[in-house]
């Protein structure tokens, strides 16, 4: 005989009934439905008949039953009458046979109570528990005949909660010719329509309610169910014997799917409409409930403040889905007069800029004075995102209270207007509130001035100060720049990187400015690390910020475009700058030069120059110059323009546009120790490339590069040097800064090295080793490069070596591996090293 699998009590029972199956028996089993009570009285009765006792399924039998040693096994006696669960107290009474009843705990009446109480007074009622993780493997590979996964077991137990009757139902509903897979399939689900259509209608709306998230609530219930407390406990009662729900309130989740599937929607509708109006009408939160309303087509008054509520507490952390609650709740019958300004916010929130200037461009042309502020404040808002910073200025200024008037001014002057940026700041106060976001608003103001006319450091201060003060409130505040990109963008123009990075975290876990911002933040991230030379971590910020949106705002596609030209260039891959060269341009052309973009702007300016296309990108770089020389100069935002012009210049070989950076820089030297160091930086360059070699002087100013994060940049500068020193001496030694500059870089997030990937490679496919240990470390790096499809001229910027050493290196391994062509040592190469063509 197959022993069915059982819970340990139950299973212990039947141990004992066959070591001694002539002993007395009377026994309650109580549980709800599925928890394996009928298969217990089956293996039970298997017990008796092998041991030549006689089994009684009917109280008819059992009356006519002469032999007083017979098992009497009665099932489900929750559904019998009282005559007769009165009729089988008396046969317990007379303790003439061996009798097991099992019942559900609901319904409960008094005959039934008065069966079980009597079979107790011998043995304690049997209560079948769930199957335990082991219990429910071995009853799985029971039936489907081969043992499943670890995964399909956990998977199965989580759904069913290891009771045994649903667990029966999922495998019997399963494919017997494939392997069980971590999933329900609909024929189980199907299979519980007629345990809910058993149920009355009150027990249906209460599984309905508690699948809706209600729980315990009881008081929530009542009115519901038009209940007093006590019965509302009845019908949970009833819904509890169904084995779906559990004494914590909550549905197995096989249940939850079940009543969600299989209980026509217009009473799950209904039900969801209803308690979302009492909860309206108690001022209990509805956001959860009005989410389930959405596209069920449910309207009406009371349906519509539902779902503007609900949109209003979706806000902070929602806003894309506070934006559709909006809608739902003009679909529903609000006025769209009464959420327009709500649901303009919470799309501008969430990043869909076009509802949210349709919607705003809608509110400046209403009637309402504080409609048509609040639309301005939105509309400006999303143009600044949009790279209209001189449009979001003026918006701001019409839109007039204490905060825009602030972010008025840091839109002046972000695009070289400082006159009227310090009108502004001349112009009364609207005695607005003196909220955070006015305050942070002031702050960031007062940063970006100092940034333009006063020093670094003072400037840094206030906007740290800002972004510190806007942290608490800052999820829903709609922001046209945070104060922590700001001040990161002002932090990495004067060379305080670790401050910028500080700022972005803080500002990413806080989520200020909601997901309209933590694009923004990200890139950011991503630029510092790829200043620092640290293209793995870079490339991680950029992909994460991507992710997060099907389509960025012009601003953020600027910077993405941007970063991903820097990595390309400071990888030498020439086909991924080619490749993004294109949408680099129209990004361009899409955003008008403001003070906030220079970064960006720079990177393409300089990969212009590399790609021989500087005169698309002239037109740009006048601007910006333009630019600061409005803003009186502006030596903070300048310098890094004119390292990137610099640079651009010595790639294009254009000395006499080279040696003018140079003389702007040394203008902005004086006005902070990052210019100093660009300025000596520079003029190091400029010697460099003349072929006047210093080696002391050139190591100062890598390693001054270094100090202020431009890690990257204080490396390339040493090893170029290098590679143009014809003394061994200096070169070595200018070698050895490079790569203690470049490893500096790294940290511990680094760019693995080509000798690290070589390995890596090795490790994940075979190579011929007797014949890869003929090639030292060096000469494994240059063959990883070069079959990568870089050029010499790449391979040795990338190593700080020359073309002519990289050729050399070639011509080793060429005669080494007894190789007569080019082609033949490329195969040979990609052989032993495990690489792809």
């Amino acid at each position: 005989m197959t022993r069915a699998i059982l819970d340990a009590t139950a299973r212990g029972l039947v141990d004992e009934i066959a070591a001694d199956p002539f002993a007395p028996l009377r026994v309650a089993v109580l549980a709800p439905g599925g928890h394996g009570k009928t298969t217990f009285l089956r293996e039970l009765g298997e017990v008796y008949r092998g041991a030549g006792v006689p089994v009684l399924e009917s109280l008819a039998d059992a009356v006519a039953a002469a032999d007083d040693d017979a098992a009497l096994l009665v099932d489900d006696a929750h559904l019998l009458d009282d005559a007769t669960l009165d009729e089988l107290r008396g046969l317990v009474d007379t303790r003439r046979l061996r009798i097991a009843v099992a019942c559900r705990p609901w319904p409960r009446p008094a005959a039934l109570t008065e069966l079980t109480a009597a079979l107790s007074r011998t043995r304690p009622p049997l209560l079948p528990r769930p199957l335990d993780h082991q219990q429910t493997e071995d009853f799985l590979a029971a039936r489907l005949h081969l043992p499943p996964g670890p995964a399909v077991v956990e998977f199965l137990r989580g759904q069913t909660g290891g009771v045994p009757g649903f667990l029966d139902r999922v495998v019997a509903a399963l494919d017997p010719s494939g392997e069980p897979a971590a999933h329900l399939p609909p024929a189980a689900i199907a299979a519980f329509g007629p345990d809910l259509d058993r149920l009355d209608p009150d027990a249906q709306r209460l599984l309905l309610a508690v699948e809706a998230g209600v729980g315990l609530h009881i008081d929530l219930l009542g009115q519901l169910l038009s209940r007093d407390q006590d019965a509302v406990s009845d019908v949970m009662q009833a819904c509890r014997a169904t084995g779906l729900l559990g004494n914590d309130g909550t549905l197995l989740p096989i249940g939850r799917r079940a009543v969600a599937a299989l209980i026509p929607a217009e009473q799950r509708i209904g039900v969801r409409q209803r308690l979302a109006e009492l909860q309206l009408d108690r001022g209990a939160p509805v956001l959860g409930l009005a989410s389930s309303l959405l596209d069920s087509g449910a309207s009406g008054g009371s349906v519509a403040t539902v779902f503007h509520v609900a949109a209003r507490e979706a806000l902070p952390d929602e806003p894309a889905l506070s934006a559709r609650l909006f809608a739902a709740a003009v679909a529903a019958g609000e006025p769209p007069s009464a959420v327009k300004v709500g649901w303009a916010g919470a799309a501008a929130l969430s990043g869909d800029l076009d509802a949210a200037l349709r919607l705003a461009d809608q509110l400046i042309a209403a009637p309402d004075p504080v409609d048509r502020a609040a639309g301005a404040n939105v509309a400006a808002a999303a143009l600044a995102h949009c790279g209209q910073l001189g449009r979001s200025a003026e918006l701001y200024r019409w839109a007039g209270t204490d905060s825009a008037r602030a972010f008025a001014a840091v839109g002046l002057l972000g695009t070289g207007h400082p006159d009227s940026a310090a009108k502004l700041a001349e112009t009364s106060a609207d005695d607005g509130p003196p909220t955070l976001l006015a305050g942070a608003a002031s702050l960031m103001s007062q940063g970006i001035h100092d940034s333009v006319t006063g020093s670094a450091t003072t400037a840094l201060s206030a906007l740290l100060r800002s972004a510190a003060l806007l942290e608490p409130a800052g999820r829903a505040a709609l922001l046209p720049d945070s104060p922590a990109a700001l001040a990161a963008v002002v932090a990495v123009h004067c060379g305080e990187l670790s401050i910028a990075e500080s700022v972005l975290q803080r500002a990413v876990a806080a989520n200020t400015g909601g997901p309209l911002m933590s694009v923004r933040h990200l890139l950011l991230l991503g630029w510092i690390a790829m200043v620092r030379g640290n293209t793995v971590a870079a490339r991680d910020f950029l992909t994460s910020a991507t992710a997060k949106t099907p389509t960025l705002c012009p601003r953020d596609w600027l910077f993405a475009t941007a970063l991903e030209l820097g990595l390309a260039r400071r990888t030498s891959d020439l086909a991924a700058l080619h490749r993004t060269w294109g949408a680099a341009c129209e990004a361009v052309m899409r955003h008008p030069v403001d003070l906030f973009t220079l970064l960006p702007l720079g990177e393409f300016v300089i990969v212009a120059a590399r790609l021989r296309d500087q005169d698309r990108l002239a037109p740009h770089l006048h601007e910006a110059l333009d630019l600061v020389t409005r803003l009186g100069g502006a030596p903070l935002w300048a310098t890094t323009l004119h390292w990137a012009g610099l640079h651009a210049a010595i790639i294009a070989e254009q000395p006499d546009a080279a040696a003018e950076h140079a003389r702007a820089l040394t203008a902005c030297a004086g006005h902070s120790r990052y210019g100093a160091v660009i300025s000596a930086a520079a003029d190091s360059w400029i010697a460099v490339v003349g072929g006047d070699v210093d080696p002391a002087r050139v190591e100062d100013a890598a390693r001054g590069l270094h100090g202020v994060g431009l890690w990257w940049d204080g490396a390339r500068l040493a090893g170029q040097a290098a590679i143009r020193t014809s003394d061994r001496a200096a070169m070595v030694s200018l070698l050895d800064c490079a790569r203690l500059l470049q490893g500096k870089a790294t940290g511990r997030a680094a760019q693995a090295t080509p000798a690290d990937e070589h390995r890596a490679a090795r490790a994940a496919a075979p190579t011929d080793d007797l014949a890869a240990t003929r090639l030292s470390d060096r000469e494994r790096e240059v063959a990883e490069l070069v079959l990568s499809g870089l050029t010499y001229k790449q391979i040795g910027d990338r190593l700080f070596i020359s073309a002519k050493t990289v050729e050399h290196h070639m011509a080793r391994m060429r005669q080494r591996l007894g190789c007569t062509s080019r082609g033949e040592l490329l195969t040979q190469l990609r052989r032993l090293l495990g690489a792809t063509a």
